[in-house]
């Protein structure tokens, strides 16, 4: 499997993996956010976002915020910030999951950073354990809500 940042051509295919892995997750409140997901061109030119690709093809995708990024929600100053963690359902459990959080972690130690936050749906069991592997805890006092019925869990971790 290979890491790296995306490519334009692949915008669409890494758009279509997050819709895929968010969908069954989302309740309906947050319908508008599946045109968020889909829209990783605007992501790509406003953050970071990276991709695991297995035989060519998109498995995986993750959006990094750096400083400064209009992406980042609840990353401290001294801290890195990912979103929009996604695996293609057909690829989970071979590591392109734990492959983008790791990267993340290195780009924000690259940018001085001293920790990493994230931000995740309570229904997304499959990504907190992969957060837990990694030494991320719960940050309960980060929790929030950026639409009525959207219920966001925080997540946090020091370097």
């Amino acid at each position: 499997m290979e890491v790296r940042r995306i490519r334009p051509d692949e915008h669409a295919a890494a758009g279509a993996v997050c819709v895929a892995a968010y969908d069954p997750l989302l309740t309906g409140a947050e319908d508008d956010y599946r045109d968020r997901l889909r829209d990783v061109a605007t992501r790509a030119a406003q953050a970071e976002v990276w991709v695991a690709v297995l035989e060519e093809t998109v498995v995986g995708v993750v959006t990094y915020c750096p400083p400064g990024s209009p992406w980042r929600e609840i990353g401290r100053d001294d801290e890195g910030e990912f979103r929009m963690l996604a695996v293609d359902p057909a690829a989970q459990g071979a590591g392109a999951g734990t492959a983008l959080a790791r990267l993340c972690e290195q780009r924000a130690r690259e940018h001085g950073a001293r920790g990493m936050a994230l931000s995740s749906l309570a229904t997304m069991a499959a990504a907190h354990q992969v957060y837990g592997r990694l030494g991320y805890a719960r940050d309960p006092e980060r929790d929030w809500s950026p639409v009525p019925g959207v219920d966001l869990l925080a997540f946090s971790k020091t370097f």
